[in-house]
Formats: structure tokens, sequence, C-alpha cells
């Protein structure tokens, strides 16, 4: 691990539940650059890979930009039921997980469920991917619903990897997809109109303040 981490997450498969033999150990976390870095011209990386196989890591501040722009993949990082790493700040970043939270979640997942779902040629589809475009949906309408995304996937394991294998026709892959959409688009969400972006400003406030 990188010493200047202060959270690391496992994501994909072995998060959702839905691993197989195969499965890789995707890693998702988040590092701090020394604020004096900061006022050179050169700016500090805003994201990096490694140094482990499948691990990408995001500058706190990066992060944080993402997860109030309901970004999918940023706020699933902090559901996570696998925290391999988690420092002071890490905790407070998990502690105020729900300041990232806002109704843009009900355009995000549908939005990035479709950018999925346009690459996915139906004649030939990619199974794995069309398995995670329907779990995204299933995960942000249960955020719409209970103020939390659905990381682990256990309920719907044996739905989700028969559509993996192949072993649903195209057409009933198509018809849950515009049954979840539907439903996202229909969901009384019980999230906050915007996020807590004071509280987020405040918190990136003392991390930059403890790294000078």
């Amino acid at each position: 691990m990188n010493d200047d981490l202060i959270l690391s997450v496992v994501t994909g498969s072995r998060a959702y539940g839905l691993q197989t033999e195969a499965s890789d150990t995707d890693r998702r976390g988040v590092f701090v650059v020394p604020t004096e870095r900061f006022w050179l011209l050169d700016k500090p990386p805003t994201h990096r890979d490694g140094p482990l196989e499948e691990q990408f890591s995001w500058e706190v501040e990066r992060f944080c930009a993402l997860a109030l722009e309901a970004n999918p993949t940023v706020l699933e990082c902090l559901w996570s039921p696998i925290v391999e790493l988690a420092t002071p700040f890490g905790e407070e970043l998990l502690g105020m997980r729900k300041a990232f939270l806002s109704q843009r979640a009900q355009q995000t997942f549908t939005a990035y469920a479709d950018a999925q779902f346009r690459r996915l040629d139906p004649a030939a589809p990619k199974w794995k991917q069309a398995m995670h475009m329907i779990r995204l949906l299933l995960s942000g309408l249960h955020l719409l619903r209970a103020g939390e995304p659905q990381v682990d996937m256990a309920a719907f394991r044996d739905r989700l990897l028969a559509v993996r294998r192949g072993e649903w026709a195209w057409e009933r892959v198509d018809a849950w997809r515009l049954d979840l959409t539907s439903q996202v688009g229909a969901a009384e969400s019980v999230l906050p109109a915007e996020p807590d972006r004071a509280a987020v400003e405040a918190f990136l406030v003392r991390v930059r303040r403890a790294n000078l």
C-alpha cells in the first residue's frame, strides 16, 4: 500500500458478491498529496494506477468532486463492504458519506447504465458488461428508495450470474433493463435535492491543513 492513502476498499465482483473462481480483486482508493505541491506550476496528479494490480486511486479533492456529482463508481466505493485501509481521515470520509448524496443520482445511475447499454451489440453481447449494466440499475434504484447504493448483490446473484454466463436471451435481459430504468425514473427519491457541499469543503480544508 502507498503511505499517502487514507482509504482503500475492494470493489468489483468481490464487493458485489458476484465473484467467480476467475475473478480479480479490484481495489479503489483515496490518497492525499502534500498541500505545498499545489503551489507549484506543475500540479500533482488527480488519480493514479497501482501499485497493486487492478488498483486505482483518486486524490482526495478529485474523489470528493466526483462524489458530489453522484458518480456511481465513486459513491459505491464509500459503501464497499470490504475496507482494507482507513486512516482517521479515511474513517471521517466514510462517516460523512451521506453528505455526498443528492437527487442527481437518479440521472447519473441511469446515464451510466445507458452508456453501457449503447456499447453492447445485441447480436454478440458482452455478457459481463450486460450484467454490470443491470447491477448498476439495481444499485441506483436502492439508493433512491433507501438512501444508499446497494453494493452487495447477494439477493440477485443467481440471476445476475446467469446473465453473465449468457444463459438469458438478449430480449429477456433488455426487458429487465427497461423495467429497472422505468422504476428508477419513477422512483420517489428519499435523497436530498443537493449534497452537503459545505460539509465536504470543510473536510477538504482540514485535510489540506493537516498536510501542510
